[in-house]
Formats: C-alpha cells, structure tokens, sequence
C-alpha cells in the first residue's frame, strides 16, 4: 500500500495542541457568549439583528489566537487591539448598512468594554491553570540530549521553558571539549545514550549533533529506534541567514527553505490587496494637494513636473518609479543620492523632501504594481551594484517588491546612506522585515511613518 513512495509523506503537520484549539473556540465564545448575557441583563428579547451580529462576530473572532503563552501585559494588548479592530469593522457594517438603530446602546457599550476584560480573565486564568498542569509529576516528560555543544545548550534552556525532567547530554567528546554550561551534566558517550534511554524510560531524545555526523546520527537513531523514546533531531541554523525558513514534503521529499519570499500562497494576495487599498486612499485623499504640489514644481523651476529614476524592483528586474521633481532640470544622475543643504535641490524641492511629499506619485506605482506600499526602499541601480558585493544577502531584499517606506526607514534609516555601516544596518533591517513579515506588520510601519512625515529630521 505504502510501497510507492510518491504518496508518501515524509514530513506531517503537527497536530494542534488541546490548548490551541481551546484558545480558538475561546475569542468568539467569549463574545457572543457576553453579548447575549448583556442583552439578558438589560432583559432585552433576542431578536433577528441579535443573531446576525453574533454570527458577524464568530465569523471575524473565530479561530481565536493562543495567547496562553504570553505575558499578562502583552496579552491584555493583543486582545484590546483585536476586540478594536473587530468593533471598527462591525461599527463600518453597522454604519454603512443602517442597523445600529436595531441595537440598543446600553448593551453595545457594557459589551464591547466587557468582552476584552473577561477574555483577558479567561486567558490569564488559563495560563496559570497550564502553569499548574505542567508542575505535575506525571505531566513532565524526561528528555535528554545527543551532543555537548552550544546549539545543545541553547536547546536546553528552550526545553527548560517548556517545563521537563532534563536527565543530561550525550557527547563522545571530553569534557575539555564540550560546552562550559554541559560538562556538569554529560552521562557519557554516544554509545551509552540507547541503553540509558530504554532503562531510565527517557521519553525524549533531541539529536543535536552538526550534518557532519551524519553516519554516526544514523546509527544512533538505529539504536533509538529500539525503544519507544520520541526522537527529534535539531539543524545547527543559527549560523545562517534564513528568511522565511519553512519544512515542506514534495510528494514524499522533505524540503527545508531557507531563503523563501514571504509572499506566496494567501500572503500573496494580502499583501497585494491591502496596496491597492491603500495606495487608492492615499491618492483619493491627497488629491488636492498633488495638484498643487505639481502646481509648485512647476512654478518654482523650469522642467517637467515628474521626475522618472530608473531602479531595481521585484527579482532585480528594472522598473521605473516616479516622484515630483526636487532638483533643477539635469542636476538629478541616478546614483547621486541628496545630501544636507545640497545645491541642487530647488527651495520648493527642499520643502517637499522635509515632508516626503516628493514621494506621494509612487502610490500610482503601487498600482501599477512595481512598487509596494511598504518594502525595503529602493537604491539607485550603480549602488546595488557597488554594495551587492560588498553587503552580505543585499540582493535578497530584491525578492519583494521595493516600498514607498519601510522597517529601516522607521527605525532611523532614512535619508543618505554616505558610509558602508549605514547601509549595512539598512540591509539589516530589510532581512529583519522579510523575516518577520505580517499585515499588522505592515499597518505598523504605514502609521509609524505618518508621524515621521510631521517630526523627522533625517530627510532632506
């Protein structure tokens, strides 16, 4: 049945936890489970509206986050930012549609400053309660670890988080050359670690051991095999720089990425979606002032009101992007970035780069989709040349679109970059925000920047 190894998974999903699936089935039973408490409080009959707004809300809450795992504060922030965002998107319904009239006000005001507090009761008394549980004798599983090194240590202290009976390492070194922090505890050499393991009933084994071994990791594993331990094995990744690291099974064949975009499958479309969003807001709202911003470009110098920079966008490939022209008519060459009070730059030209103004025309690259909202910001085609050998996994920020702002941008980086450190910690922040890539993310960076825009003084 299992012999065509074309439908053979080698890698599966871990299954959900209890945990988790109580936290998903938590937010929305919270909320719905209060509304209907308030509205019986305020003996208020349930009516038609009632239902639909408790479907509304189990379809915008529902699965509910783990936050189990987090800390009280952080946690109360979470749900109080959630429970929001869920009340703006139903009071915009509620709004656009004419059905606040159906609802009374005392139950929609106790609801929505109750439901965060009570969810936020619910989690913290849950934490506690996992707190408790793990503290159990029966509930905390040996383990033990095949090497002596600092990626064994690191995992130690990772497992110790978890809360388990950690019984020692395994190393065949000697104890001059393992770790500091695992000499104390090493049981002995990997030959011991079967026999240890089967008579102690060691639940867990995490193999730690570099690639180089492989043929000493295969037969240990042999050796495990024969007892009913769980064995995991641990890859040494902390040396690389992984972006967007995930497991996959190709039709049987485990694959491990390392360097992925963040943007496939759904996140794709998000990410797409919410530019064009937002880019069609942005140019609705400041339509006034691009006409007279164009206005003042072309008073103030001669020369066309849209300047054209030819720079690198998605996968390296060359596009062009458009700003409002800041320089006097061919005093702007591609690679010379602008630096503090610099003569080329017209007064009303210095006016706009104070404030970004010259920027607002790349929304309509955003549309044209060469350009994202947010993403690392494009550099002149001369210096991704110059830097792309100097500046380890520069180019891998060319895997997204570039963006109007971006995570090194609101975080200090903006303007000239005249010294390779800077554009390092640049490129730093670039990775940092390909790594760590989510649509809050993004929301985050978009509001940061609106402040920056009023009391930056890094741009010019």
């Amino acid at each position: 049945m299992f012999d065509d190894r074309r439908t053979t998974r080698t890698f599966l999903s871990a299954p959900p936890s209890v945990t988790s699936l109580v936290a998903a089935v938590l937010e929305p039973a919270v909320a719905v489970g209060l509304y209907l408490a308030v509205v019986a409080a305020f003996d208020e009959p349930i009516l038609r509206a009632d239902v639909v707004l408790c479907l509304f809300v189990v379809a915008l809450t529902f699965p509910g986050r783990n936050r189990f795992g987090d800390r009280p504060l952080n946690a109360a922030v979470d749900i109080s930012v959630s429970w929001l965002g869920v009340a703006a998107i139903l009071g915009l319904v509620g709004y656009a549609t004419s059905s606040l009239q159906f609802f009374d006000a005392r139950v929609l005001l106790w609801w929505g400053l109750a439901t965060p507090a009570v969810h936020w009761i619910a989690v913290y008394a849950g934490r506690n309660a996992l707190r408790r549980l793990a503290q159990q004798p029966g509930e905390r599983r040996s383990v033990a670890i095949i090497g002596a090194g600092a990626l064994s240590v690191r995992m130690r202290r990772a497992l110790d988080a978890r809360g388990v009976d950690f019984v020692g390492y395994f190393d065949d070194r000697a104890d001059e050359r393992v770790h500091a922090d695992a000499r104390a505890q090493r049981l002995g050499p990997l030959a011991r670690a079967a026999a240890y393991v089967h008579d102690h009933g060691v639940e867990e084994v995490y193999i730690t051991l570099p690639l180089g071994s492989q043929p000493r990791i295969v037969g240990l594993l042999e050796q495990l095999q024969g007892t009913t331990t769980s064995v995991f094995f641990v890859p040494d990744v902390f040396g690389i720089s992984i972006i967007q690291g995930r497991l996959q099974d190709l039709q049987g064949v485990p694959v491990v990425g390392l360097c992925e975009t963040p943007f496939t499958g759904i996140n794709r479309l998000v990410k797409r979606g919410s530019d064009l969003v937002l880019a069609s807001l942005v140019l609705l709202l400041t339509a006034p002032l691009l006409l007279a911003l164009a206005v003042g470009v072309r008073l103030s110098s001669p020369g066309p009101v849209i300047f054209r920079q030819r720079r690198n966008g998605l996968a390296g490939e060359p596009i062009e992007i458009y700003k409002f022209r800041s320089m006097r008519v061919g005093a702007e060459p591609d690679d010379a970035q602008a630096s503090r009070d610099d003569p080329r730059v017209t007064p009303f030209g210095a006016f706009m780069r104070r404030r970004s103004l010259d920027e607002l025309p790349q929304f309509v690259n955003v549309l044209q989709g060469r350009m994202s909202v947010v993403g690392p910001r494009p550099h002149a085609v001369a210096h991704n040349e110059q830097y792309r050998s100097l500046i380890k996994a520069y180019w891998v920020r060319h895997k997204v679109r570039p963006g109007i702002t971006g995570w090194a941008q609101v975080n200090g980086l903006r303007g000239e970059t005249d010294t390779l450190e800077k554009m390092q910690r640049r490129i730093e922040y670039d990775l940092e925000y390909l790594r760590n890539w989510s649509l809050m993310l993004d929301l985050q960076i978009v509001a940061r920047t609106i402040k920056l825009v009023f009391w930056d003084r890094h741009a010019y």
